[in-house]
């Protein structure tokens, strides 16, 4: 494994847009998606099949995932909840496919509305024929830090589920702060027990910036060997079930700590800032990328422009 080249897991147009309360157009998304895809990033989670109820902000993932012009150097990737949502996503060429679950008894009951028991019997034949169609497979375990109905999480609950994932067949498992509760110290007491049972470089960080410690915890996960993270560009994002979590850690904030530790990203950190331009225009509102507003300010605009 090179130890200097790090993965970068886009999630904006998914996991960015999916807590949105303003509609975003179809054609907006796909173009939006269309820019990032020429950043150098080699994975981006368009959308998620879940029932457009639960997700109205997502409602169009069918049109989204066919209207974005294919890349060979990106793999596209969905949220998918079951064996529906997966039959969905394969139906309109999604080339990676997510499943998800809580470390939290609580919150995945408020987020799936079943146990977590209950869960990986459902993800079991998802994974199965995802794999069956050749596509490569991640899984999301949220709540790892902490959980906005229970508190603490036990780190031996999370091993055992991520074990689980990982029996199924998943790929990778992304290790969520959903609230965005977790500090340093935590992060690596979490994968030093975790390393214990798993190899690190099945594990990515998804971490989100609440309390602004998104950064210096990628930082204690990266010093330890992890080699995957997820971001969403301009700092997007938020958990509809978890109540007071503000955005994932901004894409381009990422890569600018990375390459300054020395990583390789492969991504154009200018193009990855005028992704995030582009978006906070249409959202009419300043996002919390630190990159982002740093570039405004040296062009002389504050927040979003026309």
């Amino acid at each position: 494994m090179n130890e200097k080249k790090v993965k970068i897991r886009e999630v904006g147009p998914r996991d960015g847009l999916q807590n949105e309360r303003q509609w975003i157009e179809t054609e907006d998304k796909i173009n939006w998606i269309n820019q990032l895809a020429e950043t150098g990033l080699s994975y981006i989670e368009l959308t998620s099949f879940v029932h457009p109820k639960w997700i109205p902000a997502l409602a169009d993932a069918n049109e989204v995932v066919k209207g974005v012009k294919r890349n060979k150097s990106v793999s596209f990737g969905a949220l998918v909840p079951n064996e529906r949502g997966l039959e969905r996503a394969l139906q309109v060429g999604i080339d990676e496919v997510a499943v998800f679950l809580s470390a939290s008894e609580t919150h995945n009951r408020k987020n799936i509305n079943k146990s977590i028991k209950e869960t990986i019997n459902i993800l079991k034949p998802v994974v199965y024929q995802a794999k069956l169609a050749d596509k490569s497979v991640r899984g999301y375990i949220s709540t790892v830090f902490g959980c906005p109905y229970e508190g603490n999480v036990n780190v031996q609950r999370v091993i055992a589920i991520a074990q689980s994932l990982l029996e199924l067949g998943v790929d990778e498992v992304s290790l969520g702060d959903t609230t965005g509760i977790a500090t340093p110290n935590q992060v690596e007491a979490v994968l030093q027990e975790l390393a214990r049972k798993i190899s690190l470089e099945t594990i990515a960080l998804h971490p989100h910036d609440t309390r602004g410690t998104a950064l210096a915890n990628v930082f204690a996960a990266y010093r330890l060997g992890v080699r995957t993270f997820d971001g969403a560009t301009a700092g997007l994002g938020g958990c509809p079930y978890a109540p007071g979590a503000s955005g994932n850690v901004a894409t381009e904030d990422l890569v600018y700590l990375l390459e300054g530790l020395g990583a390789q990203t492969g991504i154009h950190l200018e193009r990855l800032v005028n992704c995030g331009k582009w978006i906070q225009n249409k959202l009419k509102r300043n996002l919390p990328s630190h990159h982002l507003q740093i570039a405004l300010a040296s062009e002389n605009k504050e927040g979003f422009h026309q």
